[in-house]
């Protein structure tokens, strides 16, 4: 009896342990922290899944967000988007916590969209049809859509690179092409600019694609003074690009 008792102890604080762990995770998502979004700025989403690349999401934001330290500009709010309010595990295996559900949320206006890298851009998140509506409407509302390695790959498969230059991660350029030979792909170069599209070969040159929008909006001195403030070397006309806009 006491043996029996004691197995039925067990399983009453194990359910209430688990359940209290529900509780927990219904009760954070509810009274989540949205963030902060400033009137008078460019709203900046960046598209999170699992297996994100970090650097691919890391470099932009950076960038993006330093601009909220200089004066006399239109500043930049930035914000994550994902499938799910849950913690989004990059390949690296840092977790991140989104901002914004696409698939319940009402998401606020987007001026800029961003489309890091994924581990699956190449297979298996390019048949995610609620991902490539999300992209298709965001994009359509954008002034600027930028991707970043392998991203490229999920505007291409949402028909939006069809009438520009584009380019991506430079071991993929060929498997690009192959997947879609309708496209102008350009290689050779770390970034294309082409209409509100800016395509990145990724990596640590992510970080150049995201001067490059911050120069064109803001002007070469703002950009220098994000690049150091980072201690990166920026000189864009020592970049290797193409520009059409």
């Amino acid at each position: 009896m006491i043996k029996n008792s004691l197995i039925i102890t067990l399983i009453l604080i194990s359910v209430s342990c688990t359940n209290k762990k529900q509780e927990e995770t219904t009760l954070s998502i509810e009274k989540r922290e949205l963030p902060n979004l400033e009137p008078g700025r460019y709203n900046v989403a960046f598209l999170i899944m699992d297996g994100v690349f970090n650097t691919e999401f890391t470099a932009p934001y950076d960038i993006f967000q330093h601009t909220q330290y200089r004066k006399n500009i239109k500043a930049m709010n930035t914000f994550t988007v994902a499938n799910t309010l849950e913690p989004i595990t990059s390949f690296e295996g840092i977790r991140i916590l989104p901002d914004f559900d696409y698939c319940k949320d009402s998401i606020p206006k987007i001026d800029i969209l961003v489309i890091p890298s994924a581990e699956h851009h190449l297979d298996t998140d390019l048949k995610d049809e609620k991902m490539l509506d999300f992209v298709k409407k965001a994009s359509g509302q954008a002034l600027y859509v930028t991707s970043h390695c392998d991203g490229a790959f999920v505007l291409a498969k949402a028909g939006l690179l069809n009438d520009v230059v584009s380019t991506t991660f430079p071991s993929d350029i060929e498997k690009y092409k192959t997947m879609f030979p309708h496209l102008n792909v350009k290689d050779s170069v770390l970034f294309v600019h082409d209409g509100k599209f800016i395509t990145s070969a990724g990596g640590a040159k992510s970080f150049d694609a995201a001067l490059y929008l911050c120069e064109y909006l803001y002007g070469k001195e703002i950009a220098e003074s994000l690049a150091s403030g980072l201690v990166i070397d920026w000189d864009l006309s020592k970049i290797p690009k193409l520009i059409l806009q």
